[in-house]
């Protein structure tokens, strides 16, 4: 069997680079905790059920979770204290941990490095704010793996997921049909879907994650657990194109 021709990877980066899941879950908890101890009299659980409450009706990637939390509480459990140092206190620990605990899975570092030095076209194709996104980009060490020119995050591009234009932007720019490019990501309906529509090579990450269990109606070219998956993948069935060539 001959192999197909593979001139660019694009990848998401939310539970497919790293484990957001996890971290999310890490990082609210010890930003209730700050906020707690800054004088928020709530017990931590109730808090923690209304920290969630807000991300979900205005969206993960809203920049004042923190400050609405304040807004929606009773002036008594705060009362002695300034509500706007308990806002800041938990927006700090937010920011502490991801200091500390937000870092990517070492096979993907590890395997996307191997690819780079093959001559593969790597891009980022991911959802959400332009600086959170490309704050995330940077602490996880892509920035000097993928080509800066082939990042795209759908609040700056503004194209979102679900419109294919973003993957044949991403082709395009790319110099490369759709079938000689590659996406891998762990949200079936936009990451999957989406660019198989468009004839893509697509990589299902079955890795973790809030998708786990979603089922799409595209069937994914390969499914995965992690990046050594795909390593062997692209070795058995693909000829690396160098995108210098």
């Amino acid at each position: 069997m001959s192999k197909k021709p593979l001139k660019a990877f694009f990848m998401d980066v939310d539970d497919t680079v790293y484990g957001i899941t996890e971290f999310a879950k890490i990082a609210r908890q010890n930003a209730i905790n700050a906020m707690i101890k800054a004088g928020l009299n709530i017990p931590e659980e109730e808090a923690l059920h209304e920290l969630n409450e807000v991300i979900r009706e205005f969206g993960s990637n809203h920049h004042e979770h923190f400050d609405k939390l304040i807004k929606r509480m009773p002036p008594e459990v705060y009362a002695g204290s300034n509500p706007l140092l308990i806002m800041v206190a938990g927006v700090a620990a937010y920011h502490d941990t991801k200091a500390r605990e937000l870092s990517p899975f070492g096979d993907a570092i590890e395997v996307l490095n191997i690819l780079r030095e093959r001559g593969l076209l790597l891009g980022i194709i991911t959802a959400g704010m332009t600086t959170k996104q490309a704050e995330k980009i940077h602490r996880l060490g892509l920035a000097r793996l993928v080509d800066h020119k082939y990042i795209y995050i759908t609040d700056h591009v503004g194209i979102a997921k679900h419109n294919p234009k973003i993957y044949l932007l991403a082709c395009r720019d790319a110099k490369a049909p759709p079938e000689q490019c590659m996406y891998i990501g762990d949200n079936p309906p936009v990451d999957i879907d989406v660019p198989a529509r468009i004839g893509m090579q697509t990589i299902l990450s079955r890795r973790g994650g809030k998708y786990r269990e979603v089922v799409g109606e595209m069937e994914p070219t390969h499914v995965v657990d992690n990046f050594y998956d795909v390593l062997d993948i692209i070795d058995e069935f693909y000829e690396i194109v160098p995108h210098n060539e």
